[in-house]
């Protein structure tokens, strides 16, 4: 009886272990009861009828990454092109993405590839290599719609890579290649024409401020000479003054002072060693007496009884005979 019991109680504690499962985080598990599906069991511990309920499947309800491997599209172009995905999913509903469909991640990776397929056959080559980002919101609209009976979520879809033929990516290279050297070819055609007008700007300022500059000299060229024209006619008026209250006298001293400095440059002249006078030069000696003549009067301040008498004309000097050949002069 005893030994019954001790069989009985062990029985019972195994078969309440066959009905303790403990579901892990991130994870839902589905519970069949003969057969059914009757519960999503969440994380947890969870206690289950042994022969009666079991787990069906394990659904991960995290967020998942399938790579969809490469594919050769034609484009509309009649470019033939490789490219590879990838998809984003998290299952929100692990009873349908267990049930309502049969290997999920295959029929993703179908229901993407096809769709793919669909998308960049309807886009030129130069569309499909620049408008990465619509192919991709379309791929994402097209797939979440059909995959949301599912329990499935599309988050994102991406693509990774974008392969041309090889006789394209070699056309693609040299057309670059020419537009980058067209714009380099523009780039220096204006540089050149703005250096140009930088330059003509230069020049014409040059030729203002020179203009400028030559107006200002002839002003003040003019100016001098009107400054110089009043203070010589102003001299000539004190001259004619001084002419006319003095009478002779005031020439005489005038002819005597500029006889006198046109002389004095004949003894100061460096090449002159020996100078000779003409027979009128004599007559210096007249004028310095006319210019005595002025210096008594000042002296005086009386006025003369009569004018000077003009000075005497000296005689003139016998002509000198010429040394005679190979003598000293």
């Amino acid at each position: 009886m005893t030994e019954f019991l001790i069989a009985l109680i062990v029985v019972v504690v195994v078969f309440l272990m066959m009905g303790v499962r403990v579901v892990r985080q991130g994870y839902v598990y589905t519970v069949e009861r003969l057969g059914k599906f009757t519960l999503a069991a969440q994380p947890g511990l969870h206690v289950i009828i042994p022969f009666v309920d079991r787990v069906g499947q394990k659904v991960n309800m995290m967020e998942q990454v399938l790579d969809i491997p490469g594919q050769e599209i034609i484009t509309k172009d009649n470019a033939m092109v490789g490219v590879d995905a990838v998809v984003f999913f998290q299952v929100l509903d692990a009873g349908k993405a267990a049930y309502e469909v049969h290997n999920l991640y295959s029929s993703i990776m179908a229901l993407t590839t096809t769709n793919l397929r669909t998308v960049m056959g309807s886009m030129d080559l130069d569309e499909t290599l620049s408008k990465r980002d619509e192919i991709n919101a379309r791929l994402l609209s097209v797939v979440d719609h059909a995959t949301s009976p599912w329990g499935v979520k599309i988050t994102r879809v991406e693509i990774k890579d974008i392969r041309p033929p090889l006789d394209i990516s070699n056309a693609m290279a040299r057309q670059m290649k020419a537009e980058r050297e067209k714009r380099a070819e523009i780039l220096e055609a204006e540089a050149s024409r703005a250096s140009a007008i930088l330059r003509a700007e230069g020049e014409k300022q040059s030729q203002i401020l020179s203009a400028e500059g030559r107006r200002e000299a002839a002003f003040r060229d003019a100016e001098a000479r009107e400054r110089e024209a009043e203070a010589e006619a102003r001299a000539t008026h004190m001259v004619s003054q001084a002419i006319a209250e003095s009478g002779s006298q005031a020439i005489n001293y005038f002819i005597a002072q500029k006889y006198t400095e046109a002389v004095s440059k004949f003894a100061t002249s460096p090449n002159a060693k020996t100078i000779l006078f003409p027979v009128e030069a004599t007559q210096l000696i007249g004028t310095l007496g006319g210019i005595g003549e002025l210096a008594k009067e000042a002296l005086n301040s009386n006025p003369p009884s009569s004018p000077p008498a003009p000075p005497a004309q000296p005689r003139r000097a016998a002509p000198s005979v010429p040394p005679s050949a190979g003598g000293d002069r």
